[in-house]
């Protein structure tokens, strides 16, 4: 039972401390399930987010449904899944009763610039972080320069970059490895 209780309670904090949806919970995620938790490995939390890009749904959600199954079954991923949506339900409740009231207020606005501007930051930090780690090749650089291209300057839906990216990668190994096999 204090596993779930680990697992709700690591979540909740994630999605409680956190500003900007799923992308600016990485850095957050990357520290508590990799570095302190260790639950994932850096490459199980890129592969979770690359899923999470293809899958319906949010993709810190479906991360924290992934580590949850991961540690402790079904009953885990649904600790997990809890954790990680009850801040915002309780945020949004409070905040859809105030919202009207504050919504003009310059300190608030003030603030929110403030919280953006960090979240840019820790987003940055963690794209280097991550990018050091999943660019070991050249094939695999041109195939993230391709895919960013295609993401910043065409209507392209983005489940559909990451699916040619997967299918790319596919197909690069399978061409070094047909050369492997030809040398031996």
């Amino acid at each position: 039972m204090s596993r779930l209780r680990d697992l709700y309670f690591t979540f909740m904090r994630i999605g409680g401390l956190t500003f900007g949806g799923g992308l600016s919970m990485l850095p957050m995620l990357k520290y508590e399930l990799v570095e302190k938790k260790g639950w994932v490995s850096e490459e199980e939390l890129l592969d979770c987010y690359a899923i999470g890009q293809c899958t319906p749904g949010i993709i810190a959600v479906n991360t924290a449904t992934y580590v949850g199954y991961k540690k402790r079954g079904v009953i885990g991923g649904i600790a997990a899944t809890l954790g990680m949506i009850t801040p915002s339900i309780v945020i949004i409740t409070a905040v859809a009763a105030f919202l009207a009231q504050f919504m003009d207020n310059p300190w608030l606005q003030h603030a929110l610039m403030g919280v953006r501007a960090v979240v840019c930051a820790l987003m940055l930090n963690t794209v280097i972080t991550l990018a050091r780690k999943s660019l070991v090749s050249l094939v695999s650089a041109v195939i993230c320069l391709i895919a960013f291209l295609l993401a910043m300057f065409t209507p392209i839906p983005l489940v559909v970059i990451v699916i040619l990216a997967g299918v790319a990668g596919i197909f690069m190994e399978i061409l070094r490895a047909g050369k492997m096999g030809k040398e031996d």
